[in-house]
């Protein structure tokens, strides 16, 4: 089973949940972040860099878990409870840069460049570009509801375009879109056996965001975010420079350092060893 150029064997992928009991539990928005973050997972071990930390998103059971399944990739290494390594981190400079938590807490953020590239082959806007780069990045400092926590994170730093397409391409996941062509609902059937029911919250951001003159912006995400999971594709931040320098507001005392709303979201991604 194939998304994008990546191979999915379905019945690896349910027993990596714990079976079908276990996914018949999940809700919609858990069985859509278990299957995106399975494949992400198989990305970076096909690249050979480090494993974005997917199973922190479909734990076993809570009696036998030791981290909340929502909990950002930075603070929950994967694998089994008994096993876990903490990766080590590089230290950040005193004024960080976008580009340096690419290099140093996104890392190898194969699936967002990915998304990126395809949206630069096909000719979409720098806005939609950079939305695409940075849809995901969240995820390293929280899984739940990460298209919200996103866009707020990136708020100050990027146009109201790209911050609001990020915030709803969340839902936008779950509702075709021919005309653009967009089909992954069909995938998670394919996989799960079943249609989804959005979470009422997924639904009403869905049909506000159809209705929105932004609505282009936030389903483009999901358009290149379909075929974002080849684990032979060759990718790097370098193409994206230009853009990010025109399109992201990088703060002069460094991002974490500029008394934003939001800076302390980036130092949580610095510094995520400090325990208050």
């Amino acid at each position: 089973m194939g998304m994008g150029n990546m191979e999915i064997d379905r019945r690896a992928f349910i027993a990596s949940l714990g079976g079908m009991a276990v996914v018949d539990a999940m809700d919609s928005e858990t069985k859509a972040e278990a299957l995106e973050h399975y494949m992400v997972e198989k990305i970076d071990e096909a690249m050979g860099g480090h494993v974005e930390l997917a199973n922190a998103q479909v734990l076993p059971s809570p009696e036998e878990a030791t981290v909340r399944r929502g909990v950002g990739s930075l603070f929950a290494p994967s694998g089994p409870a008994d096993a876990r390594k903490m990766p080590k981190l590089a230290p950040m400079s005193n004024n960080p840069t976008l580009l340096e938590f690419f290099e140093k807490r996104f890392a190898p953020a194969n699936h967002v460049l990915q998304s990126a590239t395809r949206a630069m082959k096909t000719g979409m806007s720098e806005e939609i570009v950079m939305a695409c780069l940075l849809h995901d990045v969240v995820q390293n400092l929280v899984k739940v509801d990460h298209a919200w926590w996103g866009a707020q994170m990136l708020e100050p730093y990027v146009t109201e375009k790209v911050s609001w397409a990020i915030r709803y391409h969340q839902a936008l996941r779950f509702y075709p879109d021919p005309a653009h062509g967009y089909e992954y609902p069909e995938l998670y059937n394919r996989i799960y056996g079943k249609d989804y029911e959005p979470q009422p919250h997924i639904k009403a951001a869905y049909e506000f965001a159809r209705k929105h003159k932004w609505y282009f912006e936030a389903r483009m995400i999901t358009v290149n975010d379909l075929y974002a999971f080849d684990p032979n594709a060759k990718v790097s931040i370098d193409p994206f420079i230009d853009i990010i320098g025109r399109q992201f507001k990088q703060p002069k005392e460094g991002l974490g350092n500029d008394n934003s709303p939001t800076a302390h979201m980036w130092r949580t991604m610095m510094f995520p060893d400090n325990p208050l």
